[in-house]
């Protein structure tokens, strides 16, 4: 997915981070900009500002963020790139709804690029909850902070959630489109971040063997799975509010729809790939309420054994209601109206505390005709299978069948595996390095437009109102450990299908 714009050197920016103190900044951010100066993707001119409510100073900010590292850096530490990146650190405490914050962070920008030479240039990053995202954005207009000129950018990072539903996205767009323009806009999907999903287009287009049959015409289903071992960890607060369909559905799940399905582009800039991408969201059907409700299956996990482990039920775990309706799981049957995938199903599933932590994309190819088998041995023919690996090892699989050796003719089913660590060795990556290197050179790729947003929202609203006047589940009803409620295994049996056998990728085992 290589564009002009990723081909140019980092220019002199600085980064200012609203939530510095938070666990994004720490757990991602900081060690992703690490990476990315180990990979001498950084300019000299380069500094970091972090606002939060956290009362400390400069010095603290930089010393916390080292003893962070040792936590979560994806590899050993070296001193010289941790000490040319700490002394680029900057820490302003203040209120994310006070004015005098945006007045003092002015200041510091002016100083701070003066020092560095950053040329004006600067990105803001919202870490921060949902509620703020639209309040900061007016509160950088009215500081004059997000004006731009002929060799001046100011772009603005937003995190998801992007919006609760179809009609909060939309406002919020409206927000945030009355102080910046569309292209200043980068609503970022840490998914979009991994390798095999930036692969995905290169690997349909690219190949000349795929393309032709990727098509109603070969493919009997396409399945895709996000499935999580951890639970909700110290997120309770915020997944209380938000569940399995809010959290993955919109954003995650419906980005690998989209380029697995998407049309090929007339190139790889910006907007033309995500015109595609947009194409395909218009075409998922929108079925009644009443009819979306028979193409969902949801969960919530009660307690189980994981690793051999006891695991509480979600409705102990800290900042969740003891009587919570909130489902921790979710799979539901999409329908693509297009000439491409014309009753083609497209299943997904997400959920936490699974029996294994895998993200892939499954594509079932049809049965080929029997005829020529009928006097043989073999009774009944496989079906071919790809399945790109997306976490937690990249990579992609294809199963065929091949002729067993022997004088009597049996089929057995064979894999061939790439795996990236193996061809191109191991890459040191939090999932967020690519995405604040397009941001500083202005590639927009592999963020959501607004468009795009608005039309994820529009493909769960249906869901969303069913499950507004639909009686509550009986939760829980899946075992942590297991692989979800019985409903999401009769979704597919429905259609005579079932999921595809996934293992715990860590466990280096393949289909």
């Amino acid at each position: 997915m290589d564009s002009a714009a990723t081909k140019q050197e980092n220019p002199p920016c600085i980064m200012v981070i609203f939530g510095a103190a938070g666990d994004l900044t720490k757990r991602k951010l900081i060690p992703a900009l690490y990476n990315l100066k180990k990979s001498n993707l950084l300019s000299d001119n380069f500094a970091v500002i972090g606002v939060a409510r956290a009362e400390f100073d400069t010095a603290e900010f930089r010393r916390r963020l080292r003893d962070d590292m040792d936590e979560f850096a994806t590899e050993e530490i070296d001193s010289p790139s941790w000490d040319w990146l700490a002394e680029r650190l900057y820490y302003l405490t203040g209120d994310f709804g006070d004015e005098e914050t945006f007045a003092r962070l002015k200041v510091e920008l002016e100083r701070i690029d003066q020092e560095r030479q950053a040329n004006g240039n600067y990105f803001f990053y919202l870490a921060a909850a949902p509620q703020y995202f639209a309040p900061v954005v007016q509160q950088l207009g009215t500081a004059g902070l997000t004006g731009e000129a002929e060799n001046l950018w100011r772009r603005v990072v937003i995190e998801k959630p992007f919006g609760r539903d179809l009609e909060s996205a939309r406002k919020l767009n409206r927000d945030i489109k009355q102080v910046l323009n569309e292209g200043q806009i980068y609503r970022i999907d840490h998914y979009l971040g991994k390798e095999t999903v930036q692969n995905i287009l290169i690997f349909r287009f690219g190949n000349t063997i795929f393309e032709p049959v990727w098509n109603r015409r070969y493919i009997d289903c396409v399945q895709i799975t996000a499935a999580e071992k951890v639970g909700v960890e110290q997120r309770g607060g915020y997944y209380d509010q938000a569940g399995a369909l809010r959290d993955m559905v919109p954003n995650h799940l419906l980005q690998l729809v989209t380029l697995t399905a998407m049309e090929p582009p007339i190139s790889f800039e910006a907007d033309a790939v995500r015109d595609e991408q947009t194409k395909i969201l218009h075409a998922i059907q929108r079925p009644s309420p009443e009819e979306a409700a028979k193409r969902v299956a949801r969960g919530q996990y009660g307690a189980g054994v994981i690793d051999g482990e006891k695991v509480p039920a979600y409705r102990d775990e800290p900042n969740v209601a003891r009587d919570s309706m909130t489902e921790t799981f979710i799979a539901l049957k999409l329908l693509i109206d297009n000439w491409r995938w014309a009753d083609v199903p497209f299943y997904l599933r997400t959920g936490k505390h699974l029996a294994a932590r895998d993200t892939e994309i499954a594509i079932q190819f049809k049965r080929p005709p029997f005829v020529p088998f009928r006097k043989t041995s073999i009774d009944r023919l496989t079906t071919n299978r790809l399945v790109m690996h997306i976490q937690p090892d990249e990579g992609i699989s294809l199963r065929f069948g091949a002729k067993v050796p022997g004088s009597v003719m049996h089929i057995g089913s064979v894999d061939m595996n790439f795996d990236y660590e193996d061809y191109f060795g191991k890459t040191s990556s939090t999932g967020y390095e690519r995405l604040l290197h397009d941001c500083m050179v202005g590639d927009a790729t592999l963020f959501q437009r607004a468009d795009q947003v608005e039309a994820g929202w529009a493909v769960v609203e249906p869901i969303q109102q069913a499950w507004s006047v639909m009686p509550p589940p009986n939760f829980p009803n899946y075992e942590a450990g297991s692989w979800g409620p019985k409903e999401a295994d009769e979704l597919l049996g429905c259609d005579n299908q079932k999921w595809e056998a996934t293992h715990d990728i860590t466990e280096k085992q393949r289909y």
